[in-house]
């Protein structure tokens, strides 16, 4: 949108880092759901980089937006349009929102309830907050401790960055319903306005050939992005994602993505040829160039309508590869010089919209592609030092040390002039009033394991590693 329409685009994405499944995964690997979450989260960010996707202009975190979450849920309440439970769960009353609920995907509010086996009053309620289960992540809340319901979430995050009003709500077509439907509801009830959202841009399912089911880790369907980009390029696999529309269902194939390479390799190879034409490597018979300029400006035109409707990728991509066939028609190779002029510039003119095209689009070819790369294990390590330092102290506190006493004098820390009997109870005392503390930091260390740093506490060393393919970093923080 801003490089073909020069529109600024700000784009939020969302990043639900707490709910059911993250909570039963966390509790199966023993660590906690927030380090899981960050985990996947990082993994995610590391894919699509190597995708070269482009990142959000902000990630917003649900852990991060629980006290304006429950803000948005008293508004609702106050609205009239949600009901408290006395097992302190919230739900949305869709009944007591009509009609006007549906508008996405014409579902009706007063078909008939299916039975209800909850604390809810109709089957189509859907919850704002549920109430905590024992072990399991919480917040306090003007309804007892509990965490969000997953439609809330997003609500609160879009209307926090974009207010009452949203351009352009993207995702998969499964989550128009009840998703993208019950956001819309809680939104148009939270800011009292008639259309929350402008566009929803609902994209198809990855389908593997042979296969009516979308491809999931669920269906055991799948293909990792890394196992997949040890096969296929990025740019591969940006050509087979433009050779169909966004919004509809597409099949992944070993001949699917054959059809990608070749349509990357014949613009490539025009673009070497146009560019050998160029600088005269390449002797060619006169070029009809009134044909060219014109081929050239009817594909800006077609390219920009294809894009204007609703994102034809596959329109403006079979444009793109018509004029490269125009122009490869044209560029006949001859053995003798004729001594005519040559069309350089026609020929620049084409190469360098082609280029531009798919540079738009994440894709490069030829003598401008510029491989990015970096080595952050030196960043890595100065900041683990710097965290463990930090634990250290802090753990040396929590245990109510002599040494943690000099470096943070405390009231009420044992001192050298008392028995020692005294100094054991006080020191009891002190540990006993910082168990938190001490809480805090096991729990640390069990979370970075989760990520392959190893954290090992002695008396007065602390030290860390990373274990990678077989060979271990490690390094030490003696206590300073």
């Amino acid at each position: 949108m801003t490089k073909f329409f020069g529109i600024e685009v700000i784009m939020v994405m969302g990043i639900t880092d707490i709910d059911d499944k993250i909570i039963k995964r966390s509790n199966e690997m023993n660590v906690s759901p927030i380090a899981l979450a960050r985990f996947y989260e990082e993994d995610f960010k590391q894919d699509m980089a190597a995708l070269k996707v482009l990142p959000p202009t902000v990630y917003m975190r649900v852990t991060d937006n629980i006290p304006q979450i429950i803000s948005f849920i008293k508004t609702i309440i106050a609205n009239g349009q949600a009901y408290t439970t006395s097992q302190g769960n919230v739900y949305f009353d869709v009944k007591s929102w009509g009609k006007r609920y549906g508008v996405l995907t014409a579902i009706n509010p007063d078909t008939q309830d299916e039975a209800v086996d909850s604390d809810k009053q109709h089957s189509k309620d859907f919850a704002l907050w549920k109430a905590a289960k024992p072990q399991e992540l919480s917040w306090d809340s003007p309804w007892g401790r509990g965490r969000p319901g997953w439609h809330i979430e997003c609500s609160t995050i879009s209307s926090a960055v974009f207010g009452k009003q949203l351009d352009i709500h993207t995702g998969g077509i499964d989550l128009a319903f009840p998703h993208h439907e019950n956001e819309i509801a809680q939104c148009e009830v939270y800011h009292q306005c008639e259309q929350w959202g402008n566009y929803f841009l609902h994209s198809g399912h990855l389908h593997v050939k042979g296969s009516q089911e979308k491809m999931s880790k669920s269906l055991k369907n799948y293909i990792t992005i890394k196992d997949f980009l040890k096969k296929f390029s990025s740019d591969q696999f940006r050509m087979f994602c433009l050779r169909g529309r966004y919004s509809s269902a597409v099949e992944f194939s070993d001949k699917s993505m054959d059809d990608a390479k070749n349509l990357l390799q014949a613009t490539s190879s025009f673009i070497t040829d146009a560019n050998a034409y160029i600088k005269g490597q390449l002797l060619c018979d006169p070029v009809r160039e009134d044909i060219l300029w014109e081929r050239l400006a009817n594909t800006k035109v077609t390219v920009k309508a294809a894009f204007a409707d609703d994102f034809d990728t596959s329109r403006a991509v079979a444009a793109i590869m018509d004029l490269i066939h125009h122009g490869n028609r044209q560029l006949k190779a001859v053995t003798k010089d004729a001594g005519s002029p040559r069309s350089s510039v026609v020929y620049g003119s084409i190469i360098s919209y082609v280029e531009g095209f798919f540079n738009a689009l994440g894709m490069s070819f030829g003598e401008r592609q510029v491989a990015v790369g970096g080595d952050n294990s030196a960043v890595l390590s100065n900041v683990l030092d710097e965290l463990v330092r930090f634990r250290t102290r802090v753990r040396h506190y929590a245990l109510a040390l002599p040494e943690a006493a000099d470096a943070v004098p405390v009231e009420g820390a044992p001192r050298v002039n008392e028995s020692k009997q005294e100094q054991k109870e006080k020191r009891k005392q002190l540990m006993l009033e910082r168990k938190p503390l001490l809480e805090a930091c096991d729990s640390l260390r069990e979370d970075l394991a989760a990520f392959g740093i190893q954290l090992k506490d002695r008396a007065a060393v602390s030290t860390w590693e990373i274990v990678e393919g077989g060979q271990t970093e490690q390094q030490t923080e003696k206590q300073s």
